[in-house]
């Protein structure tokens, strides 16, 4: 799966949170606004823009977005590690959408993470093993992450649903010291605000022959880049930096678009932070 962002999507989330325009970069990078604007665009860097220049303005790390520019993608990750962990993408050939779900072997009890842009693909999963859902959890509330939730819950009326959203039930809405078990997995919550004012992310731990903790993170960060945050972008990286990026280096990141990823890889490799 290719990265959620190029290079050149990363260089204009960070421009618009700044509030500066084209021109203004491309005198940073000493080159044209037209050749500014076409690697915004593309994304393909051939070294005649200055990425040093325009880090140092942006605010992102220079040699990780180089790094970016040149191709880094993610180590492959095998999902075989956690056997009950399914990552399902809904959508087209222009835009798609992950949603995971989860089980323990032995109870079946199920767990969803965020719905997906249509029912069909977990409710298939749901009847193939055999699973009882039980819960499912809202990483936040735009409308591809929740597009199938009518639809799951009138398939499977007996599943809790969890929210940050503070139009939510009370009964539903999430608290710091929540923690949720399906079968022996243990579920905990972390507000990840910023991309939406509702965002969190979902840590997945005791998982069986001690494979990694899973964050489920929604758009609060993708492998290389991160959510648009216009509006709250320092708070945005703040929470990613205290709430993710804090996690061990091995923790599982399952984004909410493009591929799976690891802390350890972030912290390395994401120009976001330094």
């Amino acid at each position: 799966m290719a990265l959620e962002d190029h290079l050149g999507d990363i260089l204009a989330k960070s421009r618009a949170s700044l509030g500066l325009t084209t021109d203004m970069l491309a005198e940073v990078a000493g080159v044209p606004e037209d050749v500014y604007a076409a690697l915004e665009a593309s994304g393909r860097w051939d070294g005649q823009v200055a990425l040093d220049r325009l880090a140092a303005r942006l605010g992102l790390d220079a040699t990780k977005l180089e790094g970016v520019a040149r191709g880094w993608e993610p180590a492959s990750v095998e999902l075989g590690r956690w056997r009950e962990l399914r990552r399902l993408t809904t959508g087209d050939s222009s835009f798609t959408v992950n949603s995971y779900l989860l089980w323990d072997e032995a109870t079946r009890e199920a767990a969803l993470f965020d719905t997906g842009l249509n029912a069909e693909a977990v409710l298939e999963v749901i009847g193939a093993e055999r699973l009882q859902l039980r819960h499912i959890f809202i990483t936040h509330s735009h409308y591809d992450h929740v597009e199938a939730l009518g639809p799951i819950r009138q398939r499977q009326p007996q599943a809790r649903v969890h929210s940050s959203s503070a139009h939510a039930p009370l009964e539903q809405r999430n608290r710091p010291t929540d923690f949720v078990h399906v079968g022996g997995l243990r579920i905990t919550n972390r507000d990840t605000p910023g991309h939406a004012d509702d965002g969190v992310t979902y840590v997945v731990g005791n998982w069986p022959e001690d494979a990694p903790s899973v964050a489920i993170v929604g758009d609060a960060i993708f492998a290389g880049s991160m959510g648009k945050a216009v509006a709250h972008f320092e708070l945005a990286r703040q929470k990613v930096r205290e709430q993710i990026l804090s996690l061990p280096a091995e923790t599982l990141i399952c984004p909410g678009h493009g591929p799976l990823t690891t802390v350890g890889e972030e912290r390395g490799h994401n120009p976001f932070f330094r």
